[in-house]
């Protein structure tokens, strides 16, 4: 699975869990805050970082990639944070390696 498609299914993943539009969830400054706000899903952080151990959960079950994440303050925007599962997906492609 090459950067692209990982990235692709990250974001997938994540809309599915929070139970909102891909498109509207990944749109341009949309921050964590946002997300818990949109989400019929979630009612504080705490649930935000399940939504975010559910798509690492996906992760290691379908592709064998286990991600963790930093706590990350409410007004981080969302494509960072996709930025950095990226990131910990190709730490550990590279630890593997």
């Amino acid at each position: 699975m090459d950067a692209t498609e990982l990235d692709s299914y990250i974001r997938r993943k994540f809309a599915e869990h929070a139970e909102v539009p891909e498109a509207e969830l990944f749109a341009p400054d949309v921050t964590l805050a946002d997300v818990v706000g949109r989400s019929p899903r979630m009612t504080n952080s705490i649930d935000l970082m399940e939504s975010f151990a559910r798509t690492a959960n996906s992760l290691r079950k379908e592709h064998g990639i286990r991600v963790r994440l930093p706590a990350l303050p409410l007004d981080t925007p969302l494509a960072k944070v996709v930025e950095l599962f990226l990131a910990e997906c190709e730490q550990q492609r590279g630890a593997t390696a």
